[in-house]
């Protein structure tokens, strides 16, 4: 069966479609970046919302910003869908639940008319602005600091009509003071830490050497409050997509799968209003921080723990790597020693537990991601997820083996062949020249040079060089199985 508007009323019994009225939904909230994480996510808690009294107001308009084939592909097939797709939620123990998500009301491909996208951000209807433009979409170094001389940001200056996302909310922002229009709220939804703060910096830098009194402007009048997002989303290949349709016989252009596991804990700061998410599963507070830091540093964190070693072991799903008594080991290590004992716990969580829980959902046969996906752009991940625990270990002087053995593995992993001698596709998109040739210098310790680990102390550290030296010189003679038996406590 077709995926439209006019098959609402007669999907397959199987599939549950949401009672409330889709033509009583208006936009409230525009999202940047439409990807299936959001679609599983965040489109799912208003879709929850919009079912309740007087919530109606609060439908999503996307926004697609990339100009590549897949996105206009995935703006046509949502737009010929009306915004609708499936949703199968895939529990570990129970049969899989299908849904339609009907929050999705508009969707705008930016490339094919960036004026029109920017000028329906600038609606006053649209009251809130989410994003989800990966870690390394924010162009922040390091420090902090944003990187205005990055070729992408240099060039999206100069254009009269910006591609970028910040760009475009600046321009979008222009439009609404001259109007007098309310400012909306920009909501990141990003695994970044202080993910508010960053898309605060990012923006106001974009709009400062751009217009210094707009900048102003918007410093003085958005809010931009943090959150913590959770969920696993797996990409969808051609192959997910023909199986989910044929179990859930409907013909959808764009499904989505995950888990049934959800979380959303969100900084309560939006002026100009935001739908009763708390009515369906949300967490306000005050103060996101510790639950972002136990959720980058515990789940985020083992996934590149898990993805680097394991593509480099021979697996390509998360699953497998699973059953691999070896990789639970290193997981468990990694937790159990090197992370949760830098943490605090937030209210309400224990720290033990919570590492449990990640391991079985890993295990999770039924939506097992794609390793090479969670080792992908390494170099905009290993910073933010594993970068606050080194610098714990090592101001500790704790065991550092596990996080020598994950930054040895990085430097392998850039070689794009794993211990079998079979050759994978190595994406590491903001890798710069000077950092590749680091990491295959013949002077091994010259990788920790690089600027993934810039702030990390370990170039300063001779006890963490001798201990990586060794995990390099280890994988390069024995392969990384090998030498993860080696490093394990049993």
């Amino acid at each position: 069966m077709e995926l439209n508007t006019a098959t609402l009323d007669r999907m397959p019994a199987l599939v549950i479609v949401p009672d409330y009225d889709r033509t009583a939904v208006t936009p409230g909230i525009a999202h940047l970046s439409v990807g299936n994480f959001h679609r599983a996510h965040q489109a799912v808690y208003t879709d929850r919302v919009l079912g309740i009294p007087g919530q109606s107001d609060w439908g999503i308009v996307g926004i697609g910003l990339l100009d590549i084939a897949p996105e206009a592909e995935k703006a046509a097939a949502l737009q010929a869908q009306n915004g609708l797709y499936t949703l199968t939620e895939c529990p570990s123990d129970r049969p899989d639940v299908v849904r339609v998500v009907k929050s999705l009301v508009e969707y705008i491909h930016a490339p094919a008319d960036r004026v029109a996208a920017i000028r329906r951000l600038a609606d006053p209807a649209i009251r809130i602005v989410t994003m989800t433009i990966t870690e390394g979409g924010y162009y922040m170094d390091e420090t902090g600091r944003f990187m205005s001389e990055h070729p992408a940001i240099a060039e999206d200056l100069k254009r009269d009509v910006p591609h970028t996302p910040f760009g475009i909310l600046v321009e979008a922002s222009r439009l609404r003071r001259n109007a007098g229009v309310e400012p909306f709220t920009v909501l990141s939804c990003d695994n970044v830490p202080h993910n508010g703060h960053v898309a605060r910096n990012a923006v106001l830098s974009w709009a400062e050497l751009r217009d210094k009194e707009l900048a102003e402007w918007i410093g003085e009048h958005i809010a931009f409050p943090s959150c913590m997002v959770d969920r696993i989303t797996p990409a969808v290949r051609p192959a997910d997509a023909a199986r989910l349709n044929a179990a859930s016989s409907v013909n959808d252009l764009m499904p989505v799968f995950c888990e049934d596991f959800i979380q959303w804990v969100v900084e309560d700061n939006f002026p100009v209003g935001r739908p009763a998410w708390e009515k369906v599963g949300v967490l306000f507070t005050d103060n996101v921080a510790p639950y972002e830091q136990v959720k980058l540093r515990m789940l985020n964190a083992s996934h590149s723990m898990m993805g680097i070693p394991g593509v480099l072991m021979g697996h390509r799903v998360v699953s497998e790597a699973m059953k691999d008594a070896r990789i639970v080991s290193l997981l468990e290590e990694f937790l159990g020693f090197d992370s949760e004992p830098q943490l605090t716990a937030p209210p309400g969580i224990s720290l033990p537990e919570y590492g449990l829980l990640l391991l079985n959902r890993f295990r999770n046969p039924a939506i097992s991601d794609q390793l090479l996906r969670i080792a992908s752009d390494s170099s905009s991940k290993l910073p933010v997820f594993v970068g606050d625990t080194a610098r714990g270990v090592l101001g500790k002087g704790q065991d550092a083996r596990r996080i020598a053995f994950l930054l040895a593995s990085y430097c392998a992993y850039l070689t794009g062949r794993d211990d079998h001698g079979n050759t994978f596709e190595v994406v590491e998109p903001r890798l710069g020249a000077d950092d590749r040739a680091l990491a295959m210098d013949e002077n091994l310790t010259r990788a920790l040079e690089m600027s993934v680990f810039a702030g990390w102390g370990v170039d300063e550290n001779p006890q963490f060089s001798s201990i990586f030296v060794e995990m390099r010189n280890s994988i390069r003679e024995r392969g990384v199985a090998a030498t993860l038996e080696k490093i394990l406590l049993h």
